[in-house]
């Protein structure tokens, strides 16, 4: 994975970042999807490599851009990349004006995702401090008590994050009865999960969410030395049969963090909306945005956040659609 595709890769999730977060708080989150989108299909096109959409925005009938197996970049006989992509984790949070909402891009060399299916996953992650003592085969409160001695905390030190959902209603039951301590977030779990490996986030991410999203969680916490593991939860029968037309053949398979994104490894997200990670889109007046992104990799763990000033009229058009 070339350093370089590290800058170019955040200029597109800036450009997707910028785009969504015009519409921050106006109620309206096909309209942040759709402008995300269009900014970064149009940022990938201007870079020099050939990028095939594994995890997207669905199925090529569903999504007219970005959809799962879409060729992208320049495709002028450069390196060839997997994409995992979701150009506004949180599109709720950015119409409400909430927190959290994300541009988020992860590469990997060819063939080196997960072909997951648009669906549920069971989850769990942590940080690097408690890799290796999870196990989705276990149960929360045995997990809670794996990561609670890895880190040298008591059970009531532990703080979870789920996503505040209905089906969580035992799972929440159960860490409660722990002792441990919750937090729960109404949306994005990319970065829900993400804050498991950074200093000051929670120490476990438990639950039900997104597989597409799974797939990019687990790419962000191999850069960060996390641990990740994920076991798809169906639906439907249809799903059940998408799943396996895709190459699935074990349904019930517990996955590893590194067979959800294996090889070498790039992330990088940029702040749509102000959080606990990124901060938000700054329109600064004078043609001036400001963005806040975090670029990582995992063939080297290094970590770095880039402040950026955006002066528009040295910009070209399709940066500020």
């Amino acid at each position: 994975m070339d350093r370089n595709f590290a800058l170019e890769f955040v200029r597109v999730s800036e450009s997707a970042a910028i785009a969504a977060s015009r519409f921050q708080g106006r109620g309206n989150e096909k309209a942040a999807d759709h402008a995300a989108v269009e900014a970064m299909r149009k940022a990938f096109d201007a870079i020099s490599f050939e990028g095939t959409v594994k995890i997207g925005e669905g199925e090529r009938d569903e999504a007219p851009m970005l959809y799962i197996g879409e060729k992208v970049g320049a495709r002028n006989g450069a390196v060839k990349l997997d994409l995992a992509i979701d150009p506004l984790e949180g599109t709720t949070i950015t119409a409400k004006g909430g927190a959290n909402a994300l541009a988020v891009i992860a590469a990997a060399e060819d063939g080196k995702f997960l072909h997951a299916p648009d669906t549920y996953m069971r989850k769990i992650a942590v940080g690097k401090e408690a890799f290796g003592h999870i196990s989705l085969a276990k149960s929360p409160t045995e997990n809670l008590n794996a990561i609670a001695k890895a880190k040298g905390k008591s059970i009531s030190e532990v703080t979870v994050v789920i996503l505040d959902r209905p089906r969580h209603r035992e799972l929440i039951a159960e860490v409660r009865e722990s002792g441990a301590r919750i937090k729960l977030v109404l949306d994005g779990d990319v970065q829900a999960a993400l804050s498991t490996g950074m200093a000051d986030g929670a120490d476990v991410l438990m639950g039900v969410g997104g597989a597409p999203e799974g797939v990019i969680a687990a790419a962000g916490l191999k850069c960060l030395g996390g641990d990740f593991q994920a076991q798809l939860s169906f639906r439907t029968d249809s799903e059940r049969r998408r799943a396996r037309s895709m190459g699935i053949v074990d349904l019930d398979k517990i996955y590893t963090r590194d067979e959800l994104a294996s090889g070498r490894v790039l992330f990088c997200a940029t702040g749509v909306t102000d959080g606990a990670m990124l901060r938000g889109v700054t329109f600064c007046g004078g043609g001036k945005i400001r963005t806040h992104s975090v670029v990582m990799r995992s063939e080297t763990g290094t970590v770095r956040y880039i402040d950026a000033i955006h002066d528009t009229h040295h910009k070209p058009k399709n940066f500020l659609s």
